[in-house]
């Protein structure tokens, strides 16, 4: 039988990490809800690569 007693520190510890997983678990769902509703509404998805973009410049000759 082994005895074992939780020393203080290690409660302490637990309680900053699990703090630091909820704040890194809130900006994942953060960034996820982001990525859902950018989709979701059909916004343009292309990048900038410094490339001839095709639905940017018709959109800018529509505003003309």
């Amino acid at each position: 039988m082994t005895i074992r007693a939780e020393h203080e520190l290690h409660r302490r510890r637990f309680g900053r990490n699990l703090g630091v997983g909820l704040a890194l678990l809130a900006l994942a769902a953060v960034v996820f809800g982001l990525t859902i509703v950018k989709v979701e509404t059909g916004g343009s998805l292309e990048a900038f690569d410094h490339s001839y973009r095709p639905g940017l410049a018709e959109r800018a000759g529509e505003r003309r």
